[in-house]
């Protein structure tokens, strides 16, 4: 089975950079460009995990997590966090809010994949 992988965020960029670590090992990537878009894509698909960054337009990455939890199919699909930010009381926040993991970009497409095979198990 392939594992589907839903990756949010607002930088084109960061988005082909996820999609090219996604498909190198052999994950199915959907992709938004916020929180709002998400949420949407969210509606039609049943991701494995879910990757999320937090400084984004519309909903930013803490909303987003906050709305994916209040939804009982997704209450334990696991979010990793994908962000600039690397301040402990963010990491504090996203946890608290329903974060799995939290990764600091730049990221290594090696580290992203692992992240992603542990906590979907």
């Amino acid at each position: 089975m392939t594992l589907q992988v839903l990756a949010v965020d607002d930088s084109r960029t960061m988005r082909n950079l996820i999609a090219i670590a996604l498909s190198d090992a052999g994950f199915e990537g959907h992709f938004a460009d916020d929180g709002e878009q998400a949420l949407e894509v969210l509606a039609g698909i049943e991701p494995d995990a879910i990757i999320t960054d937090i400084n984004m337009p519309k909903l930013d990455g803490f909303g987003f997590i906050n709305e994916v939890r209040k939804k009982k199919e997704h209450g334990a699909t696991p979010i990793l966090v994908l962000t600039t930010e690397s301040a402990p009381e963010l990491r504090t926040r996203a946890r608290t809010a329903g974060a799995t993991g939290w990764i600091v970009k730049p990221f290594e497409q090696r580290k992203l994949v692992r992240a992603l095979q542990m906590i979907t198990g």
